[in-house]
Parts: C-alpha cells; sequence; structure tokens
C-alpha cells in the first residue's frame, strides 16, 4: 500500500519536529527550515537554467547541503544528541569558496554594484541569492532566540549566497549578457 502525503496532523496549525516534539507552525524553526526548502526548491529552477556543467554540479552539491541544513533545523535541538542526522563539514564552505575564486579569476573586476537582470538565468540567480540571505536571517534570529543553530549552517548559507552572486556575473558572462551597473540618481 503506497504511503499517503496527507496525514491530518497538521490540520491544527501544528507541526512535529523531528524527534516528537509538537510547534505551532508560525515556530521560528519552522519559518528557517521551510525558507531552506523554499531556496533549495529555487536552486532546482537555477540547475535548469543554467549551461555550465560545473555551476549545475555545484548547486546540486548546495542542494544536498540544503536538506542537511533542513534536517537540522528540523530537529528538536535538546533530542538531536541522540539521533544520527547528516552534518555539515568546513570542506563544503571550502568548496564554495574555491568555486568563487575559480569564477572570479575569469570576471572583470567589479567597479559598480550590479542590477539583478539582462538575462532569464541571471535574474533566477539572484533572486536565489535573496531567499538564500533571507534564509541566513532567519537562521540568525533563531539563534539569537535562544534556539540552536550550528555556526557552520550560517557560514554555509553566508558563502552560498556570495558564490550565487558570483555565479550570475559568471553565467552572464557566459552568455554574453553585459552587466547592468548601478548609476544612482544625484
Amino acid at each position: 500500500m503506497a504511503l499517503k502525503i496527507y496525514t491530518k496532523t497538521g490540520d491544527d496549525g501544528t507541526t512535529s519536529l523531528i524527534g516528537g516534539t509538537k510547534v505551532p507552525k508560525s515556530h521560528l524553526r519552522i519559518e528557517a527550515y521551510g525558507t531552506v526548502d523554499e531556496l533549495n526548491s529555487y536552486l532546482g529552477l537555477c540547475i535548469d537554467l543554467l549551461t555550465d556543467p560545473t555551476g549545475q554540479q555545484t548547486l546540486r552539491e548546495a542542494q544536498d547541503r540544503l536538506f542537511t541544513i533542513g534536517s537540522a533545523l528540523a530537529c528538536d535541538p535538546v533530542k538531536e544528541p541522540g539521533m544520527k542526522l547528516p552534518d555539515l563539514k568546513d570542506t563544503d564552505i571550502r568548496l564554495l569558496e574555491t568555486e568563487i575564486d575559480r569564477m572570479t579569476q575569469e570576471l572583470p573586476p567589479m567597479k559598480n554594484f550590479i542590477l539583478p537582470g539582462g538575462h532569464p538565468t541571471l535574474s533566477h540567480l539572484h533572486i536565489a541569492r535573496c531567499v538564500c540571505r533571507r534564509t541566513e536571517r532567519h537562521c540568525v534570529r533563531l539563534e539569537l532566540e535562544g534556539e540552536e543553530v550550528a555556526p557552520l549552517i550560517i557560514q554555509y548559507l553566508n558563502r552560498l549566497s556570495d558564490y550565487l552572486f558570483v555565479l550570475s556575473r559568471y553565467a552572464g558572462q557566459q552568455l554574453n549578457i553585459p552587466e547592468i551597473p548601478w548609476k544612482p540618481r544625484m
């Protein structure tokens, strides 16, 4: 028999963390891992739009890491030590830094702020970057509210948003799309 997708257990506006603790669906922890899920979905769209195999592979790796982050955020921190969950590693952050450095070597130096746009692929990468920054803010807020968040999670999200910015510039160069410099009105 197939497992049903609906359980009706959340009809009262609550959900369970990994470990069984019931919390309101508006809980900061739910908001944080829900935004991780949104970012992961958006990265899937970006992968579909990219033509660069290295960028696609790096984003696939990021999707896997986001599932790791989501599982950590979805877990009741009091009960987590007794559970076997995947974890984030320093090497995950170094991969993003290596890719940022590789792409930056091929890009002209930035002389202006860059407006998002110019091509659907670039626009979607910028939206993913913004969702990533929002995800990072949710995690920081969660930590500031006294909820446990592993420092590597915040570091990873910070680096991923940097990566998405550089990837948008790099994709633009590959697509021969000129950057749109911000020219402030004076």
